[in-house]
Protein backbone atom coordinates (compact mmCIF):
# COMPACT_ATOMS: atom_id res chain seq x y z
CA UNK A 1 0.00 0.00 0.00
CA UNK A 2 1.39 3.61 -0.87
CA UNK A 3 1.50 6.64 1.12
CA UNK A 4 -1.37 7.97 -0.84
CA UNK A 5 -3.65 5.18 -1.02
CA UNK A 6 -3.04 4.30 2.73
CA UNK A 7 -4.29 8.45 3.09
CA UNK A 8 -1.20 9.30 5.74
CA UNK A 9 1.19 11.92 4.88
CA UNK A 10 4.50 11.55 6.06
CA UNK A 11 6.02 13.52 8.91
CA UNK A 12 9.04 15.79 8.88
CA UNK A 13 10.85 13.99 11.78
CA UNK A 14 14.89 14.27 13.25
CA UNK A 15 16.25 11.75 12.57
CA UNK A 16 19.78 10.27 13.99
CA UNK A 17 22.06 6.81 14.20
CA UNK A 18 22.73 5.41 17.29
CA UNK A 19 26.77 5.35 18.29
CA UNK A 20 28.74 2.61 17.37
CA UNK A 21 30.36 2.22 21.09
CA UNK A 22 29.63 4.05 24.05
CA UNK A 23 31.42 4.67 26.79
CA UNK A 24 30.28 2.70 30.29
CA UNK A 25 31.16 2.03 33.69
CA UNK A 26 32.85 3.84 35.99
CA UNK A 27 34.56 6.92 34.63
CA UNK A 28 33.67 5.16 31.49
CA UNK A 29 36.49 3.18 30.98
CA UNK A 30 33.97 0.36 29.60
CA UNK A 31 33.10 0.47 25.87
CA UNK A 32 29.87 -1.05 25.17
CA UNK A 33 28.76 -1.19 20.76
CA UNK A 34 25.41 0.61 20.43
CA UNK A 35 22.44 1.00 23.30
CA UNK A 36 20.87 -1.39 25.29
CA UNK A 37 17.66 -1.48 23.06
CA UNK A 38 19.37 -0.03 19.56
CA UNK A 39 22.16 -2.01 17.74
CA UNK A 40 24.92 0.60 16.81
CA UNK A 41 24.41 2.39 13.37
CA UNK A 42 20.48 1.88 13.86
CA UNK A 43 18.39 4.65 12.63
CA UNK A 44 15.99 6.23 14.75
CA UNK A 45 13.45 8.92 14.65
CA UNK A 46 13.47 11.42 17.53
CA UNK A 47 9.63 12.63 18.49
CA UNK A 48 9.97 14.42 21.54
CA UNK A 49 12.75 15.63 24.08
CA UNK A 50 12.39 16.97 27.34
CA UNK A 51 13.83 20.80 27.24
CA UNK A 52 13.02 21.30 30.90
CA UNK A 53 16.20 18.45 31.34
CA UNK A 54 18.79 20.23 28.60
CA UNK A 55 17.36 17.81 25.85
CA UNK A 56 19.31 15.17 27.80
CA UNK A 57 17.25 12.39 27.04
CA UNK A 58 15.05 11.92 24.42
CA UNK A 59 12.24 9.52 22.83
CA UNK A 60 12.97 7.69 19.89
CA UNK A 61 11.12 5.11 17.28
CA UNK A 62 13.39 2.93 15.64
CA UNK A 63 13.92 -0.59 15.19
CA UNK A 64 15.54 -2.90 18.08
CA UNK A 65 18.30 -5.33 18.42
CA UNK A 66 14.88 -8.03 18.00
CA UNK A 67 14.10 -6.00 14.71
CA UNK A 68 10.79 -5.15 15.94
CA UNK A 69 9.68 -1.06 15.75
CA UNK A 70 10.36 0.01 19.67
CA UNK A 71 9.82 3.53 21.39
CA UNK A 72 12.25 4.13 23.99
CA UNK A 73 14.03 7.09 25.85
CA UNK A 74 17.15 7.26 25.28
CA UNK A 75 20.23 9.52 26.23
CA UNK A 76 21.28 12.11 23.08
CA UNK A 77 24.89 11.42 23.86
CA UNK A 78 24.13 8.17 22.21
CA UNK A 79 22.83 9.36 19.05
CA UNK A 80 24.49 11.37 16.28
CA UNK A 81 24.17 12.68 12.91
CA UNK A 82 20.84 14.50 13.80
CA UNK A 83 19.31 15.22 10.94
CA UNK A 84 15.64 16.44 9.36
CA UNK A 85 13.82 13.43 7.22
CA UNK A 86 10.43 12.74 6.14
CA UNK A 87 8.77 9.78 7.78
CA UNK A 88 6.90 7.40 5.54
CA UNK A 89 6.78 4.06 7.36
CA UNK A 90 3.31 3.64 8.61
CA UNK A 91 4.85 1.98 11.78
CA UNK A 92 7.32 5.21 12.57
CA UNK A 93 4.14 7.12 12.12
CA UNK A 94 1.16 4.79 14.02
CA UNK A 95 3.72 5.50 16.95
CA UNK A 96 4.17 8.94 16.59
CA UNK A 97 0.61 9.56 16.69
CA UNK A 98 -0.40 7.24 19.87
CA UNK A 99 2.51 9.06 21.97
CA UNK A 100 0.68 12.69 20.16
CA UNK A 101 3.64 14.01 18.54
CA UNK A 102 3.10 17.45 17.19
CA UNK A 103 3.76 17.42 13.46
CA UNK A 104 6.46 19.89 13.09
CA UNK A 105 7.45 21.92 9.84
CA UNK A 106 10.57 21.00 7.91
CA UNK A 107 12.13 24.09 9.57
CA UNK A 108 11.05 23.25 13.16
CA UNK A 109 12.89 20.02 12.57
CA UNK A 110 16.20 21.34 11.28
CA UNK A 111 16.55 23.74 13.74
CA UNK A 112 15.73 20.77 16.43
CA UNK A 113 18.26 18.93 14.37
CA UNK A 114 21.18 21.20 15.06
CA UNK A 115 20.00 22.06 18.79
CA UNK A 116 20.45 18.18 19.26
CA UNK A 117 23.63 17.86 17.54
CA UNK A 118 25.48 20.56 19.39
CA UNK A 119 23.83 19.04 22.71
CA UNK A 120 25.07 15.40 22.05
CA UNK A 121 28.18 16.35 21.05
CA UNK A 122 28.87 18.14 24.44
CA UNK A 123 27.13 15.61 26.69
CA UNK A 124 29.17 12.92 24.90
CA UNK A 125 32.18 14.94 26.12
CA UNK A 126 31.50 15.78 29.79
CA UNK A 127 29.43 13.01 30.71
CA UNK A 128 31.91 10.66 32.32
CA UNK A 129 34.58 13.50 33.18
CA UNK A 130 37.12 11.18 33.24
CA UNK A 131 39.61 10.18 30.28
CA UNK A 132 39.07 8.02 27.46
CA UNK A 133 40.38 4.57 27.82
CA UNK A 134 43.20 3.83 25.34
CA UNK A 135 42.66 2.41 22.62
CA UNK A 136 39.24 3.90 23.02
CA UNK A 137 37.06 3.49 20.09
CA UNK A 138 33.56 5.75 21.09
CA UNK A 139 31.95 8.01 18.93
CA UNK A 140 34.15 11.00 19.66
CA UNK A 141 36.98 9.54 19.25
CA UNK A 142 36.72 7.58 15.81
CA UNK A 143 35.56 10.82 14.40
CA UNK A 144 38.13 12.75 15.96
CA UNK A 145 41.51 12.42 14.04
CA UNK A 146 44.52 12.01 16.14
Amino acid sequence: MTVESSGAEPMWLVAANVVRWRRYGDGGQELRPGTKSYRGGAKVYVVDTYPGMGHEQVTTIGRARTGRWITVDTGSRHLHTFRTKLAYAPAVRRRAEAIGVRPRSREEAEELAGLLERLAAEYRDTHHGAPHPTPCLCHACLVTPG
